[in-house]
């Protein structure tokens, strides 16, 4: 099963399935219309599953993010080795994650901003994955029953922000850093999600291709090892971590800039696209 928040012009967001070109509009069923409460309610993937409603073609709606407002956005650095090999960096010993602010959350096809305060601008496609019930200290080999879909991501981020914090938030977590959708794909239609095709393009140049089975540290132990630190809630969303080909790892660097698009594409998941624009003056002041 597909799942989308979305609406249609000048309306609310909402649920819908998706089948085909199409997306079934579940506003008029008891499920609940945002997606962390949905994934947290009794039998609300199966309800989803199940209701019918009327049925809007892709070209009638405005896609958003999965998860509007994800409860935790969590992040893994160095987790390909053939990343790990541009950064001319060692093979990490412990998973090294990090936080992206939840504001960061964005639509799979909204453009992206590129701040007024860096031109560092960087591309990471990953695969992600969304968190379905409240957990805590799951062994590794029950981490399955915890993911109630994937996403495909891209962890943008501002390179010289990030590097002048060790942990790495300030420059993960600008406003509209975090596109991912475009759908919440369940897992029994992505079969293992640890040997799927990831792709990026800039402007249509192949950067990025990859992968999930050279992950380092995979889905299941990367829940594993987050819950044995704190409580993973419905809604939050983990990204997997990036293979070699992004932006910095170029001589010289490969930067994102006005106008650049950026397509990410994940086997079974679809894509997302991302065209960059200069942060504009509305954040001003909010």
């Amino acid at each position: 099963m597909k799942l989308a928040t979305f609406s249609l012009a000048g309306g609310e967001p909402r649920i819908g399935r998706v089948e085909g070109e199409e997306i079934i509009d579940l506003s008029g069923t008891e499920i609940p219309m945002e997606m962390s409460a949905l994934l947290a309610a009794p039998d609300g993937l199966a309800r989803a599953r199940n209701g019918h409603g009327p049925r809007h073609p892709f070209a009638s709606v405005i896609l958003h993010a999965p998860v509007l407002r994800p409860p935790k956005i969590l992040a893994i650095g160095l987790n390909y080795q053939d990343h790990i090999a541009e950064t001319k960096l060692e093979t990490p010993a412990f998973p090294m994650f990090f936080n992206k602010q939840s504001t960061a959350a964005h639509p799979p096809y909204a453009p992206i901003h590129l701040p007024r305060v860096s031109d560092k601008l960087d591309y990471e496609g990953e695969l992600g994955f969304i968190i379905g019930r409240r957990c805590r200290h799951v062994p590794r080999d029950r981490a399955h029953e915890v993911i109630a879909g994937f996403v495909v991501c891209n962890d943008v981020s501002v390179r010289d922000w990030q590097m002048r914090a060790q942990t790495f938030t300030l420059g993960k977590s600008f406003d509209t850093h975090a596109p991912f959708g475009p759908f919440l794909v369940t897992p029994d239609e992505v079969g293992d999600p640890h040997d799927l095709e990831l792709k990026t393009y800039v402007n249509g140049e192949l950067r990025q291709h990859s992968n999930t089975r050279h992950l380092v540290f995979d889905c299941y132990t990367q829940i594993e090892t987050l819950t044995a630190a704190f409580t993973l809630e419905p809604g939050d969303v983990v990204l997997t971590g990036t293979p070699s080909g992004v932006g910095i790892g170029f001589k010289p660097p490969k930067y994102l800039a006005v106008g650049d698009s950026v397509r990410v594409e994940i086997a079974k998941l679809g894509h997302i696209e991302n065209k960059v624009i200069a942060e504009p003056a509305s954040t001003d002041m909010i």
